[in-house]
């Protein structure tokens, strides 16, 4: 697969709030993101994972190291329409990313200052709407709409852009259960059915655990990375840096803990429910 975002040695530090003092946010971060992934950020606030998403798409820009998205270094001007059109991103808050007042139009916005032609824009309108199943509600108010169908709405702005890579910047942190999971099943369909690459910024253990693979940061750090199975298996590493894990993957690592042989990475729960019941047996 292509490299679609790479991060090199990347170091970041926010401008100093008191003299003398510039607190390291990244510290040495090299990453890279293949073309067509389902990749998932864990850690807790303040461990640089929102840092680095807004690198991803040159809201930020390196300290230190390099950033490039499709081959293109974020540092130079000239390509930062180009870096836009690549990566979109999503943010916590739909409220702060909706801008009319009337859904249809909240999602051509974005196109229009692209330059789109109004009949491209119409479909791409239709199209975004219809895969974020949100097109029955193109013609009423965001304001109306509960958290999770605003977010969708959020996305939908996003898909319009047509990006090959969309980063969500913790999706869910602002809705209820019914919300999370609508969104969540709308970012597996754009992964899966669209080839869309994501890049899920999230705090949620049972997020993290629906993506292809794994990224774990603590202090500035990528600490972990690889498939959710492989990674949450590292129950004492994670619970070292205050992370918790997938309560499926608890009670197993509980049971080896008294010598029953079980295997950790049966982190769904109908994976965990045959592992006990062969146990059982």
């Amino acid at each position: 697969m292509e490299t679609i975002i790479q991060a090199e040695d990347l170091h970041f530090s926010y401008p100093a709030v008191e003299e003398g003092t510039t607190p390291v946010v990244l510290d040495g971060v090299s990453l890279e993101i293949e073309e067509g992934s389902f990749v998932a950020v864990l850690g807790h606030n303040g461990c640089g994972k929102s840092t680095l998403a807004k690198h991803m798409n040159a809201i930020l820009l390196p300290s230190g190291g390099t950033v490039y998205v499709d081959g293109i270094d974020t540092r130079d001007e000239d390509r930062l329409l180009d870096i836009r059109r690549t990566v979109g991103m999503v943010f916590q808050n739909p409220d702060n990313q909706i801008v009319a007042n009337v859904v249809e139009e909240d999602v051509a916005f974005a196109p229009e200052n692209l330059g789109v032609p109004p009949d491209e824009i119409r479909q791409r309108v239709d199209d975004a709407l219809k895969a974020v199943n949100m097109y029955a509600y193109r013609e009423h108010a965001p304001h109306l709409l509960s958290g999770g169908q605003k977010q969708r709405v959020a996305i939908a702005g996003v898909i319009a852009m047509q990006p090959r890579c969309v980063v969500l910047d913790e999706p869910t942190a602002m809705l209820d259960p019914i919300g999370r999971k609508d969104v969540l099943r709308t970012i597996r369909t754009l992964n899966r059915e669209r080839g869309v690459t994501v890049v899920l910024i999230t705090h949620h253990m049972d997020e993290a655990a629906q993506a292809d693979r794994l990224v774990v940061m603590a202090k500035g750090k990528v600490i972990a990375d690889g498939a959710p199975k492989a990674v949450f298996s590292r129950v004492e590493e994670l619970r070292k840096v205050g992370l918790t894990v997938p309560q499926t993957t608890a009670l197993l690592w509980e049971l080896r803990r008294e010598g029953w042989d079980v295997p950790l990475d049966a982190l769904s729960d109908e994976e965990c429910a045959q592992a006990l019941y062969q146990l059982l047996q």
